[in-house]
């Protein structure tokens, strides 16, 4: 059975590919569309992330931007780190 990681939170996937696809497809749609009042663009990572799931191509792309995101976080956080421990 396929699941979804998000920290330590393990979230279970449906157990066919094609409802995974289908599911990760809506997401991102409905992602898509986050302007309107019901749908949201927090759909849509979500949905990569369950795509991710089935496809290689997917799932490289979002390693890709995990990678980018917790780099650049770290690179904030150093300059945060120095001026609180620096000599007053």
């Amino acid at each position: 059975m396929a699941h979804a990681k998000f920290g330590r939170l393990k979230i279970k996937l449906p157990g066919s590919v094609t409802a995974r696809r289908t599911l990760g497809g809506a997401l991102c749609a409905g992602g898509v569309l986050g302007f309107l009042p019901v749908l949201g663009f927090w759909m849509l990572p979500l949905g990569v992330v369950v795509l991710s799931a089935d496809s290689h191509q997917v799932r490289r792309l979002r390693r890709r931007a995990e990678v980018k995101i917790e780099t650049w976080r770290r690179r904030r956080r150093a300059p945060q780190a120095e001026k609180k421990g620096g000599p007053e």
